[in-house]
């Protein structure tokens, strides 16, 4: 547009309200001396158009306002300021400049974009959110990692089904009217699968086995990084959703649960160079992505089509932005990143030694209070578990699962790598400086079979994810015990129970941060489908049935979650000494470390002088006496657990242990 006619058009608007430069920072849209003022960066635009709607379906805007070069640009951020814009303004940018792939530069001004700082998106179009929320004065828990457990849960699923018996169901406040159902679990924060706003509908696979059309459910496609997701709001998408999204960090800090957000800045739904424009591509394309020699393709180390230059000074700005606006505007406790080995690499795709922006993560001073997790893998080979960037980043335990998974299934050979498990795997974090609570250990989460599934098929079950089965790991250690999926069978659901009983137990006395999926404190079941992505429909939404069928497995829950706290020697963020663990044979002797077919053994943990635990594990097919440890005169063991459900609650000096089961006993004075 030509400069005679650019004032023209801004005449014609200042007839309606004042228009002004702006400035550059901070980016994205904020409120002050009377106005709001609108900013984003694009080192290589040549035109930027902003536009306003007056409804969510206009396809025309209401309103436009062409940006000047010399007037509204300060570097590569463009700004303007603009006087009488509402709270809840609807409004997207276009954006001109070279449309050349071959230089990774893909510019279309017919495309309208989303601004990338945006807080809250309704279809198309971005909403101006400036409302002010009280927070009343309720602070963050703050949770030690020591005394935290961790749920892991989806928004939509934990209460869509009518089972859930709330009045919003699927939604942030139906989640926080099941608050008092996790306090009473006695869950300390719960981690939340993605609430980055993305598209639902980008799948255009079919379900063979209804014929309905699949929809990405979990979410790990996000096209923005700070807003809510609108669908999960029940007052609707036009800028409530982050008023309801406080209103439930609130409801949660009020019952003294943290809130952790799972997280994905590691690529994004515009996929690979077939795939949609949201606004990163048609913004930054060269810039936000990395991009393959011929500039004209993606580098995918995350297997969904893209991966964002994470270590780009300029991305890496937006990230940590993104992160800031979530524990400042919207007082979330930590995070938790997926494929977080892919933020370490650099332009080419090279694992950083030090990456810097895993490093000013973990030292940032906003986000120095926060937990930071790191799902410490790639989809490209990388592994990093035990070795992920600074002490100060947690990481999902892939070895934890695997090794315990196989210890109860009974393979050979796992008793050492499990004991190490239970004391929080100092075999793979003290190297580093790392401690246990590094360590954030789980059976399951939602990658992979549930509880209930892990013991009840061998195999995986995937069909109807459209995919011939192809899809989700083959690496599960699960077994089925006689009989694959459900069964009327009394003794093989009496050993699946058991098995179930075994591996909660195992993860809540074990060093180290547990976390729960959750419904496996009733037996969530997805059928055997272990990649449940593309599911939103009874295979991943809670039944709450279950919760009254399985109340004994929710009751052991609960009571494990209650000694873990009762005995804090369980979570102590430090790796055992010898002082303070014995191990035992059944016999009272040492147990047969070398042999491989070896399967039971004790384990002595003093508390203190006078209160001890003892622990007992049998994964053989045979019952066996195991002797306990000679204690002081003045005290004695009590079997408070058995996971058989054998002679628990009496004085004892010997327990028998029955066939892939465990038992607890504690010291009492006489």
């Amino acid at each position: 547009m030509h400069q005679r006619q650019l004032e023209n058009y801004s005449a014609e608007v200042s007839d309606q309200t004042e228009v002004r430069e702006g400035v550059p920072l901070p980016l994205g849209v904020f409120a002050f001396d009377g106005g709001v003022n609108f900013a984003f960066s694009s080192r290589y635009a040549t035109r930027v158009r902003l536009q306003f709607f007056d409804h969510v379906d206009d396809a025309k805007p209401s309103r436009s306002i062409d940006l000047d070069r010399e007037r509204n640009c300060t570097g590569d951020v463009w700004h303007v300021w603009i006087r009488g814009i509402p709270i809840g303004q609807l409004y997207s940018y276009r954006v001109d400049g070279p449309n050349d792939p071959q230089q990774g530069h893909r510019f279309q001004f017919d495309n309208n974009l989303l601004d990338p700082c945006a807080t809250a998106i309704t279809s198309s179009k971005c909403v101006f959110t400036g409302e002010h929320f009280d927070w009343q004065g309720i602070h963050l828990p703050n949770r030690d990692w020591s005394e935290t457990i961790i749920y892991e849960t989806h928004v939509r699923g934990f209460t869509i089904d009518t089972s859930s018996d709330v009045k919003h169901r699927g939604t942030y406040r139906g989640l926080v009217e099941k608050i008092p159902y996790l306090r009473e679990l006695g869950v300390t924060a719960v981690e939340l699968m993605p609430v980055q706003e993305f598209n639902e509908q980008e799948l255009h696979r079919i379900n063979p086995n209804t014929g309905k059309t699949l929809t990405n459910y979990w979410g790990y496609d996000p096209i923005s990084f700070f807003a809510p997701k609108g669908s999960y709001c029940s007052s609707g998408n036009q800028g409530q959703q982050k008023l309801e999204f406080k209103e439930m960090v609130l409801a949660f800090h009020r019952a003294g649960i943290e809130i952790i957000l799972d997280v994905v800045f590691n690529h994004t739904a515009e996929g690979n160079q077939d795939g949609p424009t949201y606004n990163y591509r048609g913004i930054d394309n060269s810039i936000f992505y990395m991009l393959g020699d011929d500039k004209r393709h993606y580098k995918d180390f995350t297997g969904c089509g893209n991966t964002v230059n994470a270590n780009h000074p300029i991305v890496r700005e937006h990230i940590l932005s993104a992160l800031r606006h979530w524990v400042i505007e919207m007082h979330v406790d930590g995070f938790r990143f997926d494929l977080a080995s892919v933020l370490g690499r650099d332009e080419d795709g090279n694992l950083h030694a030090n990456a810097p922006l895993l490093e000013q993560i973990a030292e940032d001073p906003i986000l120095r209070d926060v937990k930071i997790i790191a799902e410490a893998w790639d989809a490209a080979g990388a592994y990093e578990v035990g070795s992920f960037s600074e002490r100060r980043w947690s990481e999902w335990n892939g070895r934890y699962r695997d090794d315990v998974r196989r210890f109860w299934r009974g393979d050979e050979g796992m008793m050492a790598a499990f004991v190490s498990r239970l004391c929080g795997s100092s075999d793979i974090y003290m190297a580093s400086g790392k401690g246990p609570e590094a360590s954030i250990n789980f059976i399951t989460c939602h990658d992979g079979l549930t509880l209930h599934d892990l013991v009840t098929y061998r195999d995986k079950h995937n069909e109807a994810n459209g995919e011939n089965n192809h899809d989700g790991t083959n690496a599960n250690y699960s077994n089925n015990y006689g009989v694959e999926g459900e069964t009327d069978d009394p003794m093989v659901n009496e050993v699946r129970t058991r098995q179930i009983k075994n591996l909660l137990l195992t993860l809540f006395v074990s060093r180290g941060v547990p976390m729960l999926l959750g419904g496996d404190e009733f037996r969530r079941t997805q059928g055997g489908n272990n990649n449940a992505y593309c599911q939103d429909n009874v295979t991943s939404w809670f039944d709450w049935h279950r919760l009254e069928q399985h109340g004994d497995i929710f009751e052991f829950t609960q009571m494990m979650i209650a000694f873990r706290r009762a005995h804090p020697i369980l979570s102590a963020e430090h790796f055992y000494n010898d002082d303070e663990c014995h191990w035992f044979g059944p016999n009272g002797g040492s147990p047969a470390w070398l042999d491989p077919n070896a399967n039971q053994f004790g384990w002595l943990i003093y508390e203190n002088e006078v209160r001890a635990i003892y622990l007992m594990f049998n994964t053989g097919n045979e019952s066996i006496d195991f002797q306990l440890p000679t204690l002081p005169d003045q005290s004695q063991w009590k079997v408070v657990i058995d996971t058989a459900g054998e002679h628990t609650g009496q004085p004892a000096c010997k327990h028998r242990l029955h066939p892939k089961s465990a038992a607890i006993a504690v010291s009492i004075s006489h």
